[in-house]
C-alpha cells in the first residue's frame, strides 16, 4: 500500500455531495471534499455572536460555517445525532476539538495533532453531507463567505521562506551570476532564510511601495528612494502543526505529520533593493516590507487525492543525489503534490475600462520543486530547531522548465530588459501602483473533485 492508497478514504469520494448547494457547483475550489479552516469576523451579529471578534470557520461552497456557532447550535441539541456514524468522533470527543476553534484559535487545535485534524474532517464531511440528520441544525450556523472578512488564519510566530524551485533559482543565478548560476550547495542542502513574521498579511491587504538604499551599477554611491523594480513571488506555504521540542529533529519519515496545511504565498520583493544588499547574509529589507497568504489553510488530507511520486526536474549538471536523512521510500513514491499554480496581473487603467486581469503565467508544483515539503521539515529541524504549530515554510518561487511558467516578473521579463504587453496596451518589466497581483492554485485530475486553495490577492499602494 503507498501512502496515497493510506490516506484516501470516504471524505474524498468524488460522489459525494452536500446540502450546501454551492459546494456542488462545476469549478469552486471549496467543495465537501475541501473543507478548508480560516479565520474571520462577520459583518453583523446574529445569535450567541459579537460582530468584530474574530472567530474560526470552515469554507464550503461559497458559506463558511461558523464554528462558535456550531459548537452552540450542537451543545443546545442533545440528538444522538451528534455521533452520525459509528466512524466518526463521539460527543465527549468531538466537543475537546471544537473547544479551541470555537474560541478562535487555530493554534490550539493544531497542537492536538493530526489523528484531530482528521477526525473533526471525518466529522464535518458526514455532518455536511446530503442527507446529513445535523442539516437543520447547521444550517443557521452558514454564513455567506461575501459577508465576512478575512484574518490570517492563525497566530504565526515564525517564518522560514525556503528556495526549493530549481527552475527559479537558475534563472535568477543567470541574471546576476552568469558564469556561476547554480551555487554548489543548492543540490545537496534545502537552501532557506529566516523571513518576518510580523509583516505577513491575509490576501486582500494593500501593500505600500517599501522604501529602501538603491545603487544602479553605473552609481558610485547608493540613494534612498522607493523601490522601481517592486516583483512578486508565487510560492506555497506550508503551516506547521504540532511541532518538536528544542533539541530535536524531525525525521523525514515523520515529517508528513508535522504539516497542517497549505496556503498560497506572495513573497513581495524590491528587486533594486535585493541587488545591493543581498551580499553577504541574504535578503532584508527586500523581502521584510510585506508577504501575503491566502486566507484558508487547506488541509493536507484534502490534498490527498493530488500526492504523486517525487521525481526531481531535468536540469543541467543532473541529480548527484540526496543525503540519507531527505531521502526514503515514502517520500519517493507520493511526497509531491501536482498541483497547478497561476498568477494574474490587473492594473488599475485595466480596472477602469472593464478588461479582467491578465494571466502572466501557469506552472505546476510538480515540475517546479527541487525539494518537498517533508524534506525542508527535517533539514529545518536536524540542528534542532523547534518548530512551534502556526509556523509557516515558504516553498521559494515555484517557477516551470518553460519561460510561460516562469513565477516572477524578474523572469518573465529577463530582468526587466523584455516588457511584458497587457490587453490594455499597457506594458510591464515590474509592478507599478495600482496593479493587482493575484495567485491561484488547485488540484484537478480524472476521479476526483477539483479542490482549490483559494485566491492570494494585494494591490501596490504609492510609497509614503
Amino acid at each position: 500500500m503507498t501512502m496515497l492508497d493510506a490516506t484516501l478514504n470516504a471524505t474524498h469520494a468524488p460522489d459525494l455531495r452536500s446540502w450546501v448547494a454551492s459546494a456542488n457547483a462545476e469549478g469552486t475550489d471549496f467543495p465537501i471534499q475541501n473543507l478548508p479552516f480560516g479565520c474571520f469576523t462577520a459583518a453583523s451579529a446574529a445569535s450567541h455572536d459579537t460582530t468584530g471578534i474574530p472567530r474560526m470557520g470552515i469554507a464550503i461552497g461559497d458559506q463558511v460555517l461558523d464554528l462558535r456557532l456550531m459548537q452552540f447550535a450542537l451543545l443546545s441539541n442533545a440528538s444522538p445525532a451528534w455521533a452520525l456514524t459509528a466512524d466518526t468522533a463521539q460527543p465527549d470527543t468531538l466537543r475537546d476539538w471544537l473547544a479551541p476553534l470555537a474560541a478562535g484559535d487555530l493554534n490550539a487545535f493544531m497542537t492536538l495533532g493530526p489523528a484531530a485534524r482528521r477526525g473533526l474532517r471525518a466529522w464535518l464531511s458526514a455532518a455536511l453531507a446530503q442527507g446529513s440528520p445535523l442539516q437543520a441544525t447547521l444550517q443557521p450556523c452558514l454564513r455567506a463567505q461575501a459577508d465576512c472578512t478575512m484574518q490570517l488564519p492563525c497566530r504565526i510566530g515564525d517564518y522560514t521562506d525556503f528556495y526549493s524551485g530549481i527552475h527559479h533559482a537558475t534563472t535568477v543565478g543567470k541574471l546576476f551570476r552568469p558564469d556561476n548560476p547554480l551555487l554548489p550547495n543548492y543540490k545537496w542542502v534545502p537552501i532557506g532564510y529566516h523571513g518576518r513574521a510580523s509583516s505577513i498579511v491575509v490576501s486582500g491587504t494593500p501593500v505600500k511601495r517599501p522604501v529602501g538604499q538603491l545603487k544602479p551599477p553605473t552609481a558610485e554611491v547608493p540613494t534612498v528612494g522607493p523601490c522601481q523594480r517592486l516583483d512578486y513571488e508565487l510560492e506555497l506555504g506550508a503551516f506547521i502543526g504540532t511541532g518538536n521540542a528544542l533539541g530535536t529533529s524531525v525525521p523525514l519519515a515523520q515529517a508528513e505529520d508535522q504539516l497542517f496545511g497549505l496556503v498560497l504565498l506572495n513573497d513581495w520583493s524590491a528587486r533594486d533593493v535585493q541587488a545591493w544588499e543581498y551580499q553577504p547574509l541574504g535578503p532584508f529589507l527586500a523581502k521584510n516590507f510585506a508577504s501575503t497568504i491566502s486566507p484558508w489553510v487547506v488541509t493536507m488530507e484534502a490534498l490527498a487525492p493530488f500526492r504523486t511520486a517525487f521525481e526531481r526536474p531535468v536540469v543541467d549538471g543532473g541529480d548527484p543525489g540526496t543525503l540519507p536523512y531527505l531521502d526514503g521510500p515514502a517520500n519517493r513514491s507520493a511526497g509531491a503534490f501536482d498541483l497547478t499554480l497561476e498568477v494574474e496581473l490587473q492594473t488599475s487603467a485595466m480596472r477602469a475600462a472593464g478588461l479582467a486581469p491578465h494571466r502572466l503565467s501557469r506552472g505546476r508544483w510538480s515540475e517546479a520543486a527541487w525539494w518537498t515539503l517533508a524534506q525542508l521539515v527535517t533539514h529545518h529541524t536536524m540542528g534542532g530547531c523547534n518548530l512551534q504549530p502556526g509556523d509557516l515554510l515558504g516553498t521559494g518561487t515555484l517557477s516551470g522548465p518553460q519561460p510561460a511558467q516562469a513565477g516572477s516578473l524578474l523572469e518573465l521579463s529577463g530582468g526587466g530588459k523584455a516588457p511584458i504587453t497587457l490587453p490594455s496596451g499597457e506594458q510591464r518589466t515590474f509592478l507599478q501602483d495600482g496593479d493587482t497581483l493575484t495567485l491561484k492554485a488547485w488540484g484537478e485530475k480524472p476521479g476526483t473533485r477539483r479542490i482549490g486553495l483559494g485566491t492570494c490577492s494585494g494591490t501596490v499602494l504609492p510609497a509614503g
